[in-house]
């Protein structure tokens, strides 16, 4: 839920401003906690004990049985594939990134051939039946997300204001500052995470009329 894509943000705001900036995170949250809600009421929202456990099944209730496949299908996977793309880059130029560090002396190493190196690492892992068989990585990734979270946040208040730095809106033109808004509107969004894997982790939990599986989510 706390995905890469909060490290973006300090460039989102740059090219928003402070108070647009952070009215579109607001916005994002909101819209973001109020649909992940929706997602978790719908599960159980058929009457007799049928449970939606996925995308497609969710939309196949909701606009019938095959134009829900072409409606949910194809937007599902673009933004799966999108999402990968970008997670397999991201991966492998922090992992280069890490070997730079660590070994300055070393023979550098291209970004594909890193790139190559974290997708083999996700290809095993996709192999694995659920995301219980995960857990631990999972823990993980979430203590390591606030982790940097946290680290951004003290360094900034350890370095506290600089003097002479501008804090208005970065543009070069108009037509480059409209371009870097949308762009920075991107961003947020993609900070906010979650929706795409909800409902296989909503899916994993005991549900019963007494305790149904929306209380713990």
């Amino acid at each position: 839920m706390v995905g890469a894509g909060v490290l973006s943000l300090p460039y989102a705001m740059a090219h928003m401003g402070w108070g647009l900036g952070i009215t579109v995170m607001i916005l994002s949250w909101v819209i973001t906690l109020y649909t992940l809600w929706q997602m978790v009421e719908m599960r159980e929202m058929v009457p007799g004990g049928k449970r939606l456990d996925r995308y497609h099944e969710l939309g196949q209730e909701a606009f019938g049985e095959k134009l829900g496949l072409w409606i949910v299908l194809p937007q599902q996977l673009l933004v799966e594939v999108e999402t990968c793309i970008v997670y397999m880059v991201t991966g492998g130029k922090s992992i280069k990134k890490v070997h730079e560090t660590f070994c300055p002396e070393c023979m550098p190493i291209k970004t594909s051939y890193w790139t190559m190196v974290f997708a083999s690492v996700n290809f095993v892992l996709a192999q694995l039946p659920n995301f219980n068989s995960i857990s631990a990585i999972s823990l993980g990734a979430a203590v390591m997300s606030l982790t940097y979270s946290f680290i951004a946040w003290g360094a900034s208040i350890k370095k506290g204001i600089t003097p002479d730095v501008s804090y208005n809106v970065k543009m070069k033109s108009t037509s480059d500052g409209v371009l870097n808004f949308f762009s920075a509107l991107g961003d947020v969004a993609f900070a906010y995470a979650g929706h795409n894997v909800l409902l296989e982790i909503q899916a994993t939990m005991p549900s019963t009329a007494e305790k149904p599986s929306k209380v713990p989510m």
